[in-house]
C-alpha cells in the first residue's frame, strides 16, 4: 500500500503542476476556456481524491498512526515522526480540500479568465501545501 502511495504521488504531482501552469497560461495569455481545460481540472480532483482514499487507507495501517495514538508526546517531540504522523497528513487533507473548493467554486464562474484564476488560486495553493510537506527524505531513500 505504501509503494502505491508513493508512486501515485508522482502522478498527482505532475498533473496538479500542469494544472496549475495552464491556468497561469490561462490568465497571462486570455485564452478561451475549453473542455481541454475543464478535463484536466477534473483530472486533477479524480486523481488527488485517488491519492487521498490510498493515502488514508495506508496511514490507519501505519506504525506511525499508532505511535501517535499510543505515545503524542514522544511524536510532537520527533520531528521525522511528526512529519509521518501528523502533519504530511494534516496537510495532504487541506490541499485536497483546496482543490475540491477550486474545482467547485470554477463552475459557477461565467469568464474563462475567472475560472483560470479560480484554478490557478485554489490549486496552486493546494500544490505549495503538498510540496511543503512532502516526506522527501522518503522519496529519495
Amino acid at each position: 500500500m505504501k509503494e502505491i502511495h508513493s508512486y501515485w504521488a508522482y502522478i498527482v504531482l505532475i498533473i496538479l503542476v500542469i494544472a496549475v501552469v495552464n491556468a497561469f497560461v490561462g490568465i497571462f495569455k486570455k485564452k478561451e476556456f475549453k473542455s481541454t481545460d475543464l478535463r484536466l481540472g477534473l483530472i486533477t480532483l479524480i486523481v488527488s481524491h485517488i491519492q487521498l482514499l490510498i493515502g488514508l487507507a495506508w496511514y490507519f495501517m501505519s506504525p506511525y498512526f499508532n505511535q501517535l495514538t499510543s505515545n503524542t508526546s514522544e511524536v510532537m517531540k520527533t520531528k521525522e515522526i511528526r512529519l509521518l504522523a501528523l502533519e504530511h497528513p494534516v496537510m495532504m487533507i487541506i490541499a485536497i480540500t483546496l482543490i475540491t473548493i477550486g474545482w467547485s467554486k470554477h463552475k459557477k464562474k461565467t469568464t474563462s479568465t475567472a475560472k483560470f484564476k479560480t484554478f490557478a488560486i485554489f490549486y496552486g495553493l493546494a500544490l505549495l501545501l503538498i510540496l511543503s510537506r512532502i516526506p522527501w527524505t522518503n522519496w529519495f531513500n
